[in-house]
């Protein structure tokens, strides 16, 4: 015969100790598209370089971003909320003192906005759960953890 398992007794929060919550699924679903907005970009980035030469040409890329009326559209669609969300991410990673903002707008750059956005997201995402977690709103910035008599 076996030995019953123990059942698991949940130990309540102490207040020197509040619960610490798991990031939530939208953050591990910024996180793979991050990871998805740089490999898909890069592989027509590679597709260009096999296409054109070695050398990555960039007035010959830009040339053919604006060859033609669809191209010039989503161009220029990227190129309008690209900037717009920049603007938000930073004013965002300062309001929530948020660490790292160089490096995701590095990779904008570097690697794809189509990486470097949705990683914003997923440290956002952190972020807040760390605010939370300490007891702090992130809308807010307000301690909202409620006191308990001594």
């Amino acid at each position: 015969m076996t030995d019953p398992q123990p059942i698991p007794v949940p130990v309540p929060p102490s207040p020197n100790r509040p619960e610490q919550r798991p990031l939530g699924a939208i953050a591990w679903l910024y996180l793979a598209l991050a990871v998805a907005g740089g490999v898909l970009p890069w592989l027509a980035n590679l597709a260009f370089l096999k296409q054109y030469g070695p050398s990555f040409d960039l007035g010959l890329f830009v040339g053919l971003a604006n060859d033609n009326p669809a191209a010039q559209s989503l161009s220029r669609d990227l190129a309008v909320g690209a900037s717009a969300v920049t603007i938000w991410m930073v004013s965002e990673s300062r309001r929530l003192k948020m660490r790292g903002l160089p490096w995701v707008l590095l990779s904008c750059v570097t690697v794809a906005f189509a990486f470097g956005a949705p990683l914003f997201l997923h440290l956002r995402e952190r972020r807040l759960r760390e605010l939370e977690n300490t007891g702090v709103d992130g809308e807010s910035g307000e301690t909202n953890r409620q006191q308990t008599p001594a």
